[in-house]
């Protein structure tokens, strides 16, 4: 087992921890988690692209695509810049 193999244990540490500040009811923890998501779905994808699992890259840049999306629409609401 490599240092690549082991890549997958962070990246599901930060996708939880990514999860928990998104649900929870501060702003900055919100945004925080939003960007802990976008690290999670590098580390997924570096995951994946050593593993050869490729669909799970796929997912994460889908999963990535609706963060961004599903950021700039709060912030065209919320009146500030994305």
């Amino acid at each position: 087992m490599d240092a690549l193999d082991l890549l997958q244990w962070p990246a599901m540490a930060v996708t939880i921890a990514a999860a928990w500040l998104v649900a929870g009811n501060s702003d900055k923890g919100r945004r925080t988690g939003f960007w802990l998501y976008l690290l999670s779905n590098v580390l997924w994808i570096a995951w994946g692209v050593h593993s050869q699992s490729y669909a799970l890259v796929v997912l994460q840049f889908a999963l990535a695509a609706m963060n961004i999306r599903g950021e700039r629409k709060t912030a065209q609401k919320e009146g500030r810049a994305a």
